[in-house]
């Protein structure tokens, strides 16, 4: 019986020093004093040593002790006091007139073995961390390019906008004047997405922020007394996508300048409020006025700010649905992707998309 046993043991040991040799990994086989029993060809090639001068040496001696480190140290600890599975460590190996080596270790104690014996694997990932520290640089370097470029465009988008106004101020043609005016608003909006975007480290734009200063812009150049009709933005704490954020602030700008060239006729005083909320996937662009509102016999207006936001909502699969307030008008844009009414929900990733043509006060 006791032959059988040895006889079983020399068995698992042969086939154990065949699969370590042979192994196209990094592999070291180590005895219970941490002794190197064998190393596989992948071992002696990644680390130029020979296989027969391995065998015999202490673990910790391996390049005149350049592995002798607290990191292997504790994994080796870990692996004999057999504490379950221990974690991959992280182990720099910096051996004489070569780079540093970026290791991962890892060591397992064979339990099918009498003696204590411990398997060890040993990747290289040098050329991985170098890789991608070079790609996290270009990264780095890109948004930084990007960033400046955004920065250049909101300085010409603002030059093109001043020049529209110039010559908004400066002709004496009524519909050509509103014309320009619109189309200084519009290069507005873009621009102040651009500077926005030029100091957000992720490409994500903060709502409320954007809003606003695309809301301070319009006032500045409309609204000559702040006191008779003011902008205010309300709701809006979270981030879009910057694509979306586009859309979102060309059917504000649209949106405003709409209600204040009908919704307070005769100096009439009053307040525009953009209100932009999100519940979840889902989100909802309000632009209300308390001005006139509208009337009821009014036909239905498809002036370009109509245009506008139709096609807006419709690349971002909303509905548009004007609402007669009192006083006032409110424009909703509505994106549902997941249901939270009655009814089957919608699949995720289907939204809704339908668009209702806007009339009244701040559809024209």
């Amino acid at each position: 019986m006791s032959a059988n046993k040895h006889s079983s043991e020399d068995v698992a040991i042969s086939l154990t020093l065949a699969v370590v040799t042979s192994s196209p990994a990094p592999l070291l086989l180590l005895d219970g004093e941490l002794t190197i029993i064998a190393a596989s060809t992948s071992f002696c090639s990644v680390f130029d040593a020979d296989a027969a001068q391995l065998a015999g040496q202490p673990l910790y001696a391996l390049d005149d002790g350049k592995w002798d480190n607290s990191q292997l140290r504790s994994l080796m600890t870990t692996t004999l006091a057999g504490d379950g599975a221990a974690d991959a460590h992280d182990i720099n190996l910096q051996r004489p007139l070569r780079p540093v080596q970026h290791l991962i270790v890892q060591a397992r104690q064979l339990d099918y073995l009498e003696q204590p014996r411990i398997l060890v694997a040993v990747s290289d990932v040098t050329h991985a961390r170098a890789d991608t520290t070079l790609k996290e640089e270009a990264a780095r370097e890109n948004r930084i390019l990007l960033q400046e470029v955004r920065h250049r465009v909101a300085n010409s988008l603002q030059i093109i906008a001043s020049v529209l106004l110039r010559n908004a101020r400066t002709t004496t043609s009524e519909e050509t004047r509103g014309h320009l005016e619109n189309a200084h608003h519009r290069v507005m909006s873009v621009a102040a997405l651009e500077r926005l975007l030029s100091t957000s480290g992720d490409g994500d734009i903060e709502v409320h922020a954007y809003f606003t200063q695309l809301c301070e812009s319009i006032s500045a150049s409309m609204i000559g007394d702040v006191d008779q009709i003011s902008l205010i933005v309300e709701g809006g704490d979270g981030v879009v996508e910057a694509r979306v954020s586009v859309s979102l602030g060309l059917i504000v700008t649209e949106l405003v300048i709409n209600a204040l060239k009908h919704a307070f006729p005769d100096g009439r005083p009053g307040k525009i409020t953009i209100d932009y909320n999100f519940h979840g996937p889902n989100w909802i662009l309000c632009v209300r006025d308390d001005g006139v509102g509208m009337p009821l016999t009014a036909p239905v207006r498809t002036g370009l700010g109509t245009s506008i936001v139709a096609a807006l909502a419709r690349q971002l699969h909303a509905l548009v649905e004007t609402t007669p307030k009192h006083p006032g008008t409110q424009m909703s844009i509505t994106h549902t992707q997941v249901a939270l009414v009655e009814g089957e929900p919608e699949a995720a990733g289907e939204p809704r998309a339908a668009v209702r043509p806007a009339s009244g006060a701040i559809g024209s």
